[in-house]
């Protein structure tokens, strides 16, 4: 029995028959609207830092990048919760809520690593000389090769 698979539709069609990715584009959409309410209140250096995360149940969840940012807003929280209140999109806003989560950061690539010395590698290699286990020797005479690669490149 082989697998073949559904016939590729089209985003709209997607959209309009699946009811679970609807409603997720539907929230999508609704958190970037809320969004763009947001950083109309906000001061011009903030927008950058603060994020809508949720609205539900009368409380605004905002994601901050970091404390200083969070603090600042935090003093400047009354005055945020009465302009949005009049807006009618936060109708029934009864909190603000801030939660730090720093952004994320490229984690170094793999493979980067500290170039080794030529005294490094003549180490390696003389050590590589004694050992008995193939794999392990021909692993120490690829890692002094890469001394001479780098020295040469």
């Amino acid at each position: 029995m082989s697998f073949r698979p559904l016939p590729a539709r089209t985003p709209a069609a997607l959209l309009r028959t699946a009811k679970p990715l609807q409603g997720l584009f539907d929230q999508a959409e609704r958190l970037a609207r809320l969004q763009q309410l947001v950083h109309a209140q906000l001061q011009p250096a903030a927008r950058e830092h603060c994020h809508v995360a949720a609205w539900h149940d009368g409380s605004l969840l905002l994601v901050v990048t970091d404390g200083h940012w969070a603090t600042r807003l935090r003093y400047q929280q009354r005055r945020l919760l009465r302009q949005l209140q009049d807006v009618p999109e936060f109708a029934g806003l009864h909190r603000i809520l801030f939660k730090v989560q720093p952004p994320p950061t490229p984690s170094q690539g793999r493979g980067r690593c500290a170039p080794l010395s030529a005294s490094a590698a003549e180490s390696i290699r003389a050590t590589a000389e004694h050992i008995r286990d193939p794999r392990l020797r021909a692993a120490l005479e690829r890692l002094a090769r890469r001394a001479d690669d780098a020295t040469q490149a």
